[in-house]
Parts: C-alpha cells; structure tokens; sequence
C-alpha cells in the first residue's frame, strides 16, 4: 500500500503545485506579464495604452494609479461592450498583488484584446517606489 500512497501525495502536490502557476499566470497563458516599472516606463512613454484597475471600488478609492479606469474583475466580462473602442490599444491591467489581474487578462485576451498583466500588482508598484493617487 505505501507506494500507492506515494503516488497519490505525489498527484496531489503535482495538481497544486500546477494549478498555483495557472493562477499566477505561469504557464498556460495567453498573454504577457511585466514588472511595475516597465509598466511605468511604458505608460509615460506610449500613448497607445490603457491603464486599467480590476480591484474593488474601495480599494480603488484607497488609492491607485493615476490614469487607471476601474472595472473589477467580478464583473469585467459584463463590461466588455465599455473597452471595445480600445481594441486596437495595450491594456495594461493591475490589481492588489497580481492575482486577480491573470484573470482579468485571460479575460481581455479570450475576447480578442491584448492585455500586459503588472507583475505583483499595486502592491509591486509601490515596493519600486512608484507614487499612487488617492
């Protein structure tokens, strides 16, 4: 029975482990991640980008980036219709930590747009130093 239980654990800690990279957007994704600062570098010197919030209104209104448009996450897929003028831009895409910003980009990318996901989030974008508005 022990090597069958070996197994099993092994099956176990493999789903895990590989579901926590789908999350985060490491494997099986279809579109690009960037660091904070070369999503600030990016947004000062494109002006074919959008900044796009996905958090909650009430963290938005704690504080976010300036520029950024709000729609959370909870209800993006119903709010397509708003971004369809932005088609033919980058959407850079942002959240508290860089969770909720991978769904938010398979979202964006499964409807024909093309989203840059900011690795770690608002939370990344300050630790670089980069200011927040409020």
């Amino acid at each position: 029975m022990k090597p069958i239980t070996t197994v099993l654990y092994a099956l176990v800690i493999i789903t895990i482990a590989a579901y926590a990279a789908y999350f985060k957007g490491w494997i099986f994704a279809n579109f690009d991640s960037i660091t904070p600062k070369e999503a600030y570098t990016r947004l000062h010197n494109d002006p074919n980008l959008f900044l796009l919030d996905v958090r909650t209104p009430e963290e938005f209104a704690q504080e976010h980036i300036e520029g950024a448009t709000l729609i959370p996450v909870q209800v993006l897929s119903e709010n397509l219709s708003k971004l369809e003028p932005l088609k033919d831009k980058t959407i850079i895409v942002y959240c508290r930590s860089g969770n909720r910003s991978v769904s938010a980009s398979r979202i964006l990318s499964n409807n024909g747009f093309t989203p840059l996901n900011v690795t770690g989030g608002i939370n990344g974008w300050k630790s670089e130093g980069l200011g927040v508005t409020r």
